[in-house]
């Protein structure tokens, strides 16, 4: 009964997105998001992208499973992630300033090809995770809502995945720009009357969530939160999707829409990490990534939308990272024409690699962002010495920036093979984490600084 309501509810969700792609599908609006007659989508419209692709999936899911090990600590820290929406609104504002098209063309102009093939495969992966990880929590979902069906996890995986690549390769950004409005309105009612169910429930009490430790204590939320602190700057500038929408309006427009997304994915990341603090408060038993938690915590109708609340964001988070990645592959790596076939060449490539991924087995949510978020790192001594105080940062030193935090993402990524253990200190992963963040940033630091100040003395001499 249940897997039969949510699966016919998702199917009205994926109908109505369909009826909302664009009917005719023109270049511009499949690579620059405009609208019919060349309108720059709205405030609005904006707001409501952003924030239905960053409250993805993969981010309730995390928010919920840490709130529930780490109590609102746990939770906090996943919200801090979000302050990417100010730090990366920051960015857009001052490569735009200088005349920038996108974070590859400043990086192009300071470092040539160096810049955009080392940004540009750093973007690849985190786009092909953004696939992975909605998937697979469409796959948890369905696996848990008909557990006497064998694939039902991995049947729901492949019907997801095309039907999001149907619509997206259909209309590419603009279609996903559409789309988003209407699956965040759809998101925001579904999870507003599960979150009123919560707060109306009995058993909960709002002083003793905002004040739960969680089954394996605060601390390491803590730790997770300064990891966030030390990510936050450089976090936006490898998220394509967030990038790409912050070239689409005028400068102001664009500023409110990074603002206003900011405090409502943060409230409803905090919000939704609120039912796996109460799920640690009622003592109940961690199953299937909270979803086997929740079908034993409430009622039948408050589970099916928590479910409904992740498949939507799952879906719309895909058609935007697909229309991101035609973008990337045709506009800025010109591997394939850019045309419609050649952007939707792009789209099956990245749907059918995500997919594979999935398949594979790999089922944990956390370390996906915690892998790219390192990666991201190089950006941050690079963007804070180029773009902010504007010196001239050398090719090597960006080049030994990328280095590092590429070491350290593979370095988290192995952390349990004998060499690497060897290497990072004894500690739980989280404590290894911010150690390698530290590691990175001050590997990066160093390296520019070194940098800027030798061309300052060969500047000096001539």
């Amino acid at each position: 009964m249940l897997a039969g309501t949510v699966g016919a509810v998702f199917a009205v969700i994926i109908l109505a997105s369909l009826a909302a792609a664009p009917r005719r599908a023109s270049v511009e609006g499949f690579f620059s998001g405009m609208e019919e007659g060349g309108r720059a989508p709205g405030l609005w419209t904006l707001v409501l992208s952003q924030v239905t692709t960053w409250i993805f999936a993969r981010s309730l899911m995390n928010s919920a499973i840490l709130g529930y090990f780490y109590g609102i600590a746990g939770t906090l820290a996943y919200a801090g992630y979000y302050a990417s929406f100010l730090t990366g609104g920051y960015i857009v504002a001052r490569i735009r300033a200088r005349g920038g098209r996108s974070v590859q063309d400043w990086l192009s102009g300071e470092f040539g090809r160096a810049g955009t093939i080392c940004y540009n495969l750093v973007i690849a992966l985190r786009l092909l995770s953004e696939v992975f990880a909605n998937l697979l929590v469409v796959g948890l979902i369905f696996g848990a809502v008909l557990p006497d069906v064998q694939a039902a996890g991995t049947a729901s995986i492949l019907v997801v995945a095309v039907l999001a690549f149907a619509y997206s390769a259909w209309g590419g950004l603009s279609a996903s720009l559409r789309t988003d409005v209407v699956q965040m309105v759809l998101f925001l009612v579904v999870f507003a009357l599960a979150f009123g169910a919560l707060l109306v429930s009995p058993e909960f009490n709002l002083g003793a969530a905002l004040t739960a430790p969680g089954t394996s204590g605060g601390y390491l939320g803590w730790v997770l939160l300064a990891v966030a602190a030390l990510q936050v700057f450089s976090y936006p500038a490898h998220d394509p999707v967030m990038m790409d929408r912050g070239f689409l309006a005028d400068p102001e427009t664009t500023r409110l829409s990074f603002l206003h997304a900011f405090w409502i994915s943060a409230l409803c990341i905090i919000a939704f990490g609120l039912f796996g603090i109460q799920a640690s408060l009622v003592g109940a038993a961690y199953e299937g990534e909270l979803i086997g938690t929740w079908s034993m915590m409430f009622p039948g109708w408050i589970f099916a939308l928590l479910l409904l609340s992740l498949l939507i964001s799952a879906l719309s988070t895909l058609d935007s990272a697909l229309s991101s990645a035609a973008r990337l592959v045709v506009e800025e790596l010109r591997l394939a024409p850019r045309s419609l076939n050649g952007g939707r060449a792009a789209m099956l490539a990245f749907a059918l690699g995500g997919t594979g991924l999935t398949l594979w087995g790999n089922a944990t949510l956390f370390d996906a962002v915690a892998v790219s978020g390192t990666a991201s790192m190089f950006l941050t001594p690079v963007l804070l010495a180029g773009l902010v105080l504007r010196r001239r940062v050398p090719v090597w030193s960006y080049l030994v920036a990328f280095a590092a935090a590429m070491a350290g993402a593979v370095a988290y990524f192995l952390r349990s093979t004998p060499l690497v253990a060897a290497i990072l200190p004894e500690g739980h992963k989280y404590e290894q984490l911010f150690v390698i963040c530290l590691a990175v940033l001050a590997i990066g630091f160093a390296g520019v600084i070194t940098g800027i100040a030798l061309r300052g003395r060969v500047a000096s001499r001539a």
